[in-house]
């Protein structure tokens, strides 16, 4: 392998890295376009991009840990687990269109549910106890599941998700980028085996998303949540018409 290739493989990390510290995102619907973009065969992005969640993610969940609600990230890791190893094992089984089309739906559906208290405030009902648990255990299941399919962790939509149920968006973020920690290691297992992990692309990647992760995490604690809201909504709205396009092409 090349130095040039190694380098790009570093910058796709260092890129992907900082989105997911900013907005406690995946950032996996950058990394798995870019990585393809690349040169690489759609399964090995799926793999190199699960690799390296754990490792990015946990950098960003240190940095954001005041603010990580771990009771709620304990009931997302029982649902998020069984939708990760779900989508893994069923990830050629479905046409890639039906995927993105479903994907979108769910994604845009999030991003409306961030605002829904502002829109109708009159109908919004706060969750509480066993029943915000159980919309929190299957809710994050089938977001799993779903982006599984594609080979992430869902960490695009647990932000958005988490603020429709009432969170404020730094507890948002902190919280998503704890529970991908684990969701996303639950499908590593199904894609090493499978062989679909090339080590030095990930391993450059790896490093790239380390330092990004770390930089993006820093910058976000010093935005004003209005600026962060704002460019999460945008963030994921993007990612849903580019698996869209992708899809279709």
């Amino acid at each position: 392998m090349t130095l040039f290739r190694i380098l790009l493989y570093f910058l796709i990390g260092l890129i992907s890295g900082f989105t997911s510290g900013m907005f406690g995102v995946g950032a996996g619907s950058i990394r798995i376009p870019l990585l393809n973009f690349a040169g690489l065969p759609i399964l090995e992005a799926y793999g190199i991009n699960l690799f390296v969640i754990p490792f990015s993610s946990s950098v960003a969940a240190y940095s954001h840990r005041a603010n990580i609600q771990y009771r709620v990230g304990v009931c997302m890791l029982l649902g998020g687990a069984l939708g990760s190893i779900a989508g893994a094992f069923l990830t050629s089984s479905i046409p890639e269109v039906t995927l993105a089309i479903l994907f979108a739906i769910i994604t845009l559906s999030s991003v409306l549910g961030m605002y829904y208290n502002r829109i109708a405030p009159r109908t919004t009902i706060e969750l509480k106890g066993t029943l915000r648990n159980v919309i929190l255990i299957f809710g994050t299941m089938v977001l799993n599941m779903v982006t599984g399919l594609r080979g992430g962790s869902g960490g695009s939509v647990f932000p958005p998700f988490l603020r429709a149920l009432g969170f404020d968006v730094r507890k948002s973020i902190a919280t998503s980028l704890f529970v991908t920690i684990f969701t996303a290691s639950a499908a590593i297992g199904v894609y090493w085996t499978h062989g679909d992990i090339p080590w030095v692309p990930a391993l450059s990647v790896l490093v790239g998303s380390l330092g990004g992760a770390r930089l993006g995490s820093l910058t976000s604690m010093k935005t004003k949540p209005a600026w962060l809201e704002l460019g999460l909504s945008v963030l994921v709205s993007a990612f849903a018409f580019l698996v869209i396009y992708k899809a279709v092409q």
